[in-house]
This record gives C-alpha cells, structure tokens and sequence, in this order.
C-alpha cells in the first residue's frame, strides 16, 4: 500500500456529540417551519386525512387548539387551505367575505394574534372541475374564444389573474398577514400586487410559488384540500420535471414582478433548484415545500418499521435547509420541534 500523509485527519472534528453539535453547519429551529392547515365548514370536525397520517381537516371551532399548539410550541406561521361548501367554474367562495379561509384567518387572528397567518390564492379546490383557474368551455360557454386554437378545458391565463387578484384582497381584508398564489399563472404576482394596492394592502407580502412543478408527490394533498382536477392534469401551467433554467427563469420573473418571497414546491426532489434559486436570488427569502406525498412516503415506512421516523424525518427537513431554504412548509412541523427538544 501506498504510504498515506494522515496529518490532515477530519475525524478529529467527529470525535464525540459536543464537538459535532459545536460544529454543526445546518441547525433546526422552530421558527423555520410553517405549518399547513386544512379548513372545512360545519362544526366538531377533526377529521384525519387517510393518506396523511396526523394531519387532519378542522372546522373553524376546533382551530384555536391547534393555534395555541403551535404558539406553544415557537412555530411562527400557519399556510391556510380551504374546502368550501360548494364549487362552481370560477370558485366564488374564494373571494366571498364569509369563505371558509376567510372565516379561518379572523378565527386565528382573534386567538392568536401574533401567529403569522399565510393564505394559498388559488382556484383548484374551489372550482367545480378542479383546475388552478378559469376554463375557456363554461360558464355557458362566455369565455370561449372560437378563433383561439385551443383545446376545450384550456385554462384561460388573463381572465384569470382578475380572480386571483379579488382572492388575494379578501384574504387581506380578512387579516391574512400574506398571501401565496400557488397556480403558476403568469402574471400572477403583477395581478396580485396591483390588487392589494389598490386596495390599501400595500404592506401585505406576497410568497410566490415561483417553482412548482407538475408533481407526482402531490396525491394525498388533493385527498385533505379535495381539489384534484376532474379531467386532465396540470402540466399546461405547473413546470416539466426536467427542468432547471425555466424553473430560475421562472423565480426572476416573480422577482422582477414584486414578489416578496419565493418558494420551490416540492422540496426534497429539487433541492438543486434550491440551492440554484438561493444561489441566483440570495436577496429574497427562500421557502421549499415538503409536500404531502414526502410526508406520506416517511410515514409510511415508519409504519412498517423501515425507517427510524424521527431521524429521518429531522434528516430530511435538514438536507432542505442545508440546500438553501430559510423556511420549510412541513406537515412535520409539530413533530420536529418535539425530536429537536428530545
């Protein structure tokens, strides 16, 4: 054997758990996770999502125990989602003063004031064919173009950055402290923006799911917000799998449009284009989304006695922060903060 130079020895920064956690580049907090949660109207609903273990849809009275929990706990920032009591073409609840996000935000602003309250600005889980905006066959057929050349079912960008706009002042006339378009329409950021300053929310900022992509991850999501698309998918506005340089294109327009925040969705397949994003627009906060499928997947094998869950869990939402994302959506959020105490 060659003869080998061991003067230089990196073990030696390893030797036991003081030294490692003194070292330790990437730490854990609280305040880096926002929690999701799921609204549904009636009353003494907690009703768990069979597909999410530990997640659950609540009814606006059983919200303040989950807020005080999470105060409790140092977890800043809850992203709201909401299930309304009936859909229609352009989602009419979405924007209605007595929505149910609506109800939710003054709900959680009155028990908890100081809990930063985010609000998803979309229209799939209100729409009665399940898509992220207006369709252009619907509403007896108003909006159809016969001269465009596009397929029926195509989703209308323009007509619907107008929605999404009258979304994102309800939310902040509710008390929403931010608001987050979650389509990829473009222009939505613009739309928004201009929304909200016309109509006195100009300290409201905007989180822009500048990259999501038409993700395999997100089934059990749609099981707990129930706004799967009745037909077709999502890949005419959520971005290809494959790509990079459209995903970076994609956070500099946002960027360029106002956005206050951006977010990579999902988390752990793209952590390249975190740490890319991070790279190319150190300026803004960044927030990746482990969403519901890496959720599920963990927890799963936790079940089934694959996986040592807290270790995994805290490794995962680790190697997202490592890669460059100030903040983590997690529906591990409670649980995290209990293993990182533990």
């Amino acid at each position: 054997m060659p003869k080998t130079d061991l003067t230089i020895r990196p073990r030696r920064l390893r030797l036991n758990a003081a030294l490692r956690g003194m070292l330790r580049e990437t730490e854990l907090s609280p305040a880096d996770f926002i929690y999701p949660l799921f609204v549904v109207h009636g009353k003494g609903k907690r009703e768990e999502v069979s597909s999410m273990p530990g997640v659950f849809q609540l009814s606006i009275d059983q919200l303040q125990p989950e807020a005080e929990e999470l105060t409790s706990l140092g977890i800043p920032a809850v992203i709201l989602f909401g299930v309304p009591a009936a859909k229609d073409p352009i989602g009419l609840e979405n924007f209605a003063d007595d929505g149910i996000v609506q109800q939710a935000i003054r709900e959680l602003k009155r028990v908890t004031p100081d809990l930063i309250v985010m609000t998803d600005v979309c229209l799939c889980e209100y729409t009665d064919h399940g898509h992220c905006g207006i369709l252009n066959v619907g509403m007896s057929n108003v909006i159809r173009r016969p001269n465009e050349n596009l397929p029926d079912g195509y989703l209308l960008n323009d007509e619907t950055l107008d929605v999404l706009a009258k979304v994102a002042v309800s939310h902040a006339t509710a008390g929403a402290d931010v608001v987050a378009p979650s389509g990829m329409i473009d222009g939505a950021v613009t739309a928004i923006r201009s929304g909200l300053d016309g109509a006195g929310f100009q300290h409201i900022p905007i989180l822009s799911y500048a990259i999501k992509y038409a993700s395999a991850f997100y089934g059990p999501f749609r099981d707990a917000a129930q706004g799967a698309p009745k037909f077709g998918d999502r890949r005419t506005h959520q971005m290809d799998i494959a790509n990079a340089r459209e995903a970076l294109r994609e956070a500099q327009l946002d960027a360029e449009e106002g956005a206050d925040m951006l977010m990579v969705k999902p988390a752990l397949p793209y952590l390249d284009i975190i740490r890319q994003t991070k790279q190319q627009i150190p300026q803004l906060p960044l927030v990746a989304y482990q969403v519901s499928g890496e959720y599920a997947m963990l927890k799963a094998a936790a079940r089934n006695g694959w996986l040592d869950e807290p270790k995994a869990a805290l490794e995962m939402l680790t190697s997202i922060k490592r890669a460059g994302a100030d903040l983590v959506i997690t529906y591990y959020a409670k649980e995290a903060v209990g293993w990182l105490k533990g």
